[in-house]
């Protein structure tokens, strides 16, 4: 059997049900990724969708999955074209009768998967599709998607009281690669029309995409430091590298998956200590399982003006109050500071992001959706449900118990920010 593997938000050998399948299933393979230049898009707002911090992060990505497929026999083909137009043309050309790939939240992303599956149903070609990008696997959570609950604590208990983790899939020890004409080179960042940013030494962390990354921050943060067991009475913080996991970028692209994270802690718990911290960590893979389920539900309304509560507001669309905020001149000290780092950096804590969140939406009333497209660009962690599912929820459209999600700015610096340091860090 000749196969193709599509590889997606899932640059990872290690847990990669798909990859593990198609390797054990076909004696040649030829792993794909597709740049789609759509990505590079500009928003109505002025500014491209996909912002150079990620294309860095990316990039980085697939050339450690090319070097780590090299090593097994295999090979990494990178094409800048839309996935729509490139699988099928590969598919005819080179006689492939078997397509694997994970699945993806997203409308734009199941639109494309629709597309190419039609095309294989047409051609006779065996399609397999797996489910991995969360903790839970999604059938074995206790509801249908119609019947997922609207409260993510409703989620969570009865995930937590019927659900199991399934066990990581190993990663592929060979793969046979189907050889190609002519070499095949992943572009830089200037043939995608991207100038990269020297690193700001002001950063909290430096962020190297791939596997290997992914796994040394996991041995940092877990056993180097054993910073996990503050994790809960530390990750409201600011400033540093350890204050939070910082998982969030490697889990955006699948360098790691949940269930490698999950079964460490697991690991931790019985060898070091089992804590609200330990928890607390699991707690949070739970919310990003949530919001990657709310998407699927939900579909295209999580996009709309009026949120998946379909309550639209009148909000504003001032360009001149809304580049103020993007900038970080606002003249919100705290404000800044933090969106600062993000324009900075592609980064911010969650507390930050809150803040400038419910800032940008209840004390500009500026509309959510500019706020979250400008995420989309900046955050070398950009997912696409996470985002957009929290901006619902901070702009009191999407899964909330509370109407008004609103975070006074001033009290919220007093408490994480007493001494200004973190002001004074990124303003001067």
């Amino acid at each position: 059997m000749r196969g193709l593997f599509w590889f997606r938000n899932d640059l990872r050998l290690l847990d990669n049900e798909a990859l593990h399948l198609a390797a054990k299933q076909c004696k040649e393979l030829l792993c794909v990724y597709c740049i789609d230049p759509r990505e590079f898009d500009e928003t109505p707002y002025g500014f491209t969708k996909t912002g150079p911090f990620r294309i860095q992060f990316l990039l980085e990505t697939l050339h450690q999955l090319k070097a780590s497929l090299q090593g097994i026999g295999g090979d990494l083909w990178v094409l800048t074209d839309a996935p729509e137009n490139a699988i099928p043309q590969l598919l005819a050309e080179h006689q492939i009768n078997q397509l694997y790939y994970q699945h993806q939240a997203g409308t734009e992303e199941a639109e494309t998967v629709e597309n190419i599956t039609q095309y294989c149903i047409a051609n006779s070609i065996k399609v397999y599709g797996t489910h991995g990008a969360t903790l839970f696997h999604i059938d074995d959570i206790p509801f249908s998607l119609d019947r997922l609950p609207n409260i993510f604590t409703e989620f969570r208990k009865a995930t937590e009281k019927s659900s199991k983790v399934r066990p990581a899939f190993t990663a592929p020890k060979t793969i046979t690669s189907i050889k190609l004409d002519g070499a095949n080179q992943i572009p830089t960042a200037h043939d995608l029309g991207y100038t990269i940013p020297e690193p700001d030494p002001r950063a909290a962390i430096h962020f190297k995409g791939g596997e290997t990354a992914a796994m040394q921050r996991l041995q940092h943060y877990f056993w180097d430091t054993q910073a996990l067991k503050e994790y809960k009475e530390t990750r409201n913080g600011l400033l540093g590298a350890d204050y939070s996991s910082k998982f969030s970028a490697w889990l955006a692209l699948g360098c790691i998956s949940p269930r490698t994270i999950y079964w460490e802690v697991r690991k931790f718990e019985q060898e070091i200590v089992s804590n609200s911290s330990t928890y607390w960590l699991i707690f949070e893979l739970l919310w990003r399982d949530y919001f990657y389920f709310v998407t699927l539900k939900y579909g295209r309304l999580l996009f709309q003006k009026g949120g998946i509560k379909q309550q639209p507001q009148d909000w504003s669309t001032n360009l001149t109050e809304f580049e103020k905020w993007r900038t970080g001149n606002t003249g919100n000290a705290f404000i800044d500071a933090n969106m600062r780092e993000l324009l900075h950096t592609g980064f911010m804590s969650n507390r930050g992001r809150q803040n400038v969140a419910s800032y940008l939406v209840h004390d500009l009333n500026i509309d959510w959706r500019m706020g979250a497209a400008w995420f989309e660009h900046c955050l070398v962690d950009y997912d696409v449900a996470s985002n957009y599912g929290n901006w619902n929820y901070l702009a009191g459209l999407g899964n909330d118990p509370r109407e008004n999600r609103y975070f006074n700015t001033q009290t919220q610096a007093n408490r994480y920010d007493p001494d200004g340091e973190f002001v004074r860090h990124w303003l001067g």
